[in-house]
Order: structure tokens, then sequence, then C-alpha cells
């Protein structure tokens, strides 16, 4: 979908736009981000993967004790490591890895299709996730169904992730905003029974954890660049785009601008409360007819995640280890936190 154009475009974002508009304010959604959080928070020592774990079991309907999940991370994080390098196809090298790789996903995930249909076909079930909507897509052929799954996988495990580990590192070098953001899950919690899931209208009341969620999209640039090929001649101001050349929209450079954000280098989430998040100043998530269609399940992840992280953790991040652009936002070593959990 990143690199589609036209009416292939369209038909990929109007499934995805479909696909999410059914998902994100479902119950069981909601219920198995939740779940999949406090289990991870539970057991952090085995250092599971939790957004992985939320975008497989909502896209291929697998959970994390299940063998074919363990290989699919392996081969999705080779995949990563080789999409943006030397596109030489030499062996041992990132970019032939990541092809090897995709091709193994790919066959898994056929493999998953197949066994799918057919246990539909014996009237074993139906599932309840992002496969089996797509599976019932007749404007999409059996290569787009699979290069659509490994997108949804790519958004929801890849940008995801390291935006949370953002917010996390964020918040451990802002003490008013983390006391802020606990106040408010608090008084959220304190308004539902013991072990009683968050809904929708929890998520609608998280107005701060939005503020903190956009300030590290702006602040942390997870999104750097994206390119765009122009199809024809294009006229901007006074400048003209030949048909054929490919444009770099640099994101970092409007986000950390301080003539269109007061104090840009400086993280500050309540400016939220009086900016506009829709501005064409910000666009994390791109705009238009590219705006990433799954954003918003990106942020019920996260504050999902942070509202039982910040009830049940305290914790400070190691100085040594800092954020990096290579070409990529990661952490070197992976975010080293000292963690200590509260006394109830």
């Amino acid at each position: 979908m990143l690199v589609a154009v036209g009416d292939t475009h369209k038909r990929l974002r109007n499934v995805a736009i479909s696909l999410v508009s059914i998902t994100k304010s479902k119950p069981e959604f909601l219920n198995d981000i939740e779940r999949i959080a406090v289990q991870i928070l539970n057991s952090w020592k085995d250092k599971q993967q939790f957004s992985f774990n939320v975008i497989i079991k909502q896209v291929l309907g697998l959970t994390s004790e299940e063998p074919e999940t363990g290989k699919i991370l392996e081969d999705f994080l080779a995949f990563m490591r080789g999409l943006v390098s030397i596109p030489l196809y030499i062996p041992g090298t990132p970019y032939a890895r990541a092809v090897q790789a995709r091709s193994r996903i790919s066959s898994r995930v056929k493999a998953i299709i197949e066994e799918r249909r057919s246990r539909n076909g014996r009237s074993c079930g139906v599932r309840n996730d992002f496969l089996e909507i797509l599976l019932s897509v007749d404007t999409l052929s059996e290569d787009e169904k699979v290069s659509f799954v490994l997108d949804s996988l790519l958004g929801g495990y890849e940008t995801t992730s390291l935006l949370m580990a953002m917010v996390v590192h964020l918040l451990g070098q802002s003490p008013a905003a983390s006391e802020q953001l606990k106040l408010e899950h608090e008084q959220i919690r304190s308004s539902k029974e013991r072990d009683e899931f968050l809904n929708w209208e929890d998520y609608k009341k998280m107005g701060f954890t939005q503020n903190v969620i956009n300030e590290a999209l702006r602040y942390g640039n997870i999104v750097k660049f994206v390119h765009r090929k122009a199809l024809k001649d294009v006229k901007f101001r006074d400048h003209l785009i030949p048909s054929g050349w490919k444009v770099l929209p640099v994101f970092t450079a409007v986000h950390l601008d301080s003539s269109v954000h007061a104090d840009a280098l400086q993280f500050h989430p309540w400016r939220w409360e009086a900016q506009d998040q829709t501005c064409k100043k910000f666009t994390p998530f791109g705009g238009g007819s590219r705006c990433c269609p799954g954003s918003e399940l990106a942020k019920i992840e996260i504050a999902f995640f942070l509202h039982h992280l910040l009830q049940n953790f305290r914790w400070t991040a190691e100085d040594v280890d800092q954020p990096m652009a290579y070409p990529y936002v990661e952490f070197g070593k992976g975010l080293l936190i000292n963690l200590d959990r509260c006394s109830i």
C-alpha cells in the first residue's frame, strides 16, 4: 500500500479503512489489547513482544503460545532489517535475508489462508479477525491479500512498538507528565469494577493520554520521511516538479521547527491542549488519501498499555540508551529501563 498508486491504492485503502472501522471499537478487539497488555506486564522477564502479539492476534488469529507466531516474528525482524537497505541480492546481506524472510512469511500466510478456508468449508466456526474479513473481499487477488497481511504486520508492529518505546522513554524524563497521566488513568479505573475491561468510552476519556502520544509522535518522529513519485508535471509554489521525479517530504523538518511549534526541541504534551492536532503542521501519520488508516488502532493500543503500566510500575530510563535514527528511530540497546513494581 506504501508504493501502490491510482486505482490499486484506492482498492487497498478502502479495504484497510473498512477493516479498521469494523475493528477499532469492537469489545473483542479492545479486550484482546488489554488482556495482552496485562499478560506482557506480568511476564516482562520473558521479553515477549506486546505490539507484535496484538497485531498477529488481530490479523491472523495467532496467539503468542503458538509455534507459528515465533517463526513469523523471527522472519519479520529479518524482513524489517533489510527493508531499507541497499537492494543488492548478495547472499548474507540484509537485503537478501529480507527477501528470503518475506518469502517464508508469505508461504506461512498462504498456508494459514488455505487452512482457514478449509476450516470454514467444514463449518468449524468462523474466527473474528482481520483475515476472516479479508477472505470475504473479492476485489483483491490472492497475492494482494498476502501482501495486505504483511502491510498490516508492518504498520501494526514496527511503528507502533517504536512509538510505545518513545512514550515510555519520554515519560521517564518528565515526572510532571507521568504524574498527570497516572491521575487520569486512576480516575478512569476508579469508575470500574475490579478486573473490568476498558471500553471505547473509557478510551475517549483519555484526553491527556492523547496529548502525550501526539507529543511523542511530534518529538520522536517515528516516521522521518516518505517518498512520492510525480506521475505528471506538478507546480508547487515557485517550483516545477517534473514527471517521474521523486519527492521526499521530511516530517522532522516541520515537527522540530521552532517557527512552527514553540520550543520544538522540548517534550511538552500540554501544547496540544491549545494546538490543533489535525493541522498540516502535524503529519505523523501522513495526510489526505495517504493518511495511515490504522493510526487510531495504534493509539488505542498504546493508551491501554499505559493504563496498566502507570498503575503498576515506576521506571527510570538509562541515560546511555538514547533514541537514534538509522534509518528508523531505535534504541541502541533496546531501551534499558530500571523498573519497580508499585506496592498495592
